[in-house]
């Protein structure tokens, strides 16, 4: 079974490295990067993705907001922020947004793919470290 993502984050370099922890798991499918929370809103209601990776602070449409639209035109797509704020304020507006998961970006490398998978499970995973 392809899981189809797509990955929101407007420094490519973080794209690549989430790209880069996703190959362990073939069958997670890239199919779009955005680069900006408006573009991440328009390519979800055009592709409907699966699971969509997103950071919080992005130009245009922030994350939060991105997110909120995003519910309204692609509801079976589950959101899972990736983000270098860990402030348990910020988790809490995040997950009140309808998504699955929170990652703090430094510790991607070790807790990414497992709350990937428990959100895939439809198990909501509110925070991780």
């Amino acid at each position: 079974m392809t899981i189809r993502i797509l990955v929101v984050d407007d420094y490519m370099d973080w794209r690549k490295e989430v790209r880069f922890l996703l190959r362990a798991r073939p069958e997670y499918q890239v199919i779009w990067e955005a680069s900006n929370g408006s573009e991440a809103v328009q390519k979800a209601a055009e592709l409907k993705p699966d699971l969509i990776l997103m950071d919080i602070g992005l130009p245009s449409l922030n994350g939060l907001e991105a997110a909120r639209r995003i519910r309204q035109v692609s509801l079976n797509s589950k959101i899972v922020f990736l983000t270098i704020d860990n402030s348990p304020d910020l988790k809490q507006a995040a997950m009140s947004t309808g998504a699955q998961g929170f990652v703090h970006k430094l510790h991607a490398q070790g807790e990414l793919l497992p709350v990937i998978e428990a959100v895939l499970r439809e198990n909501i995973v509110p925070r991780a470290s």
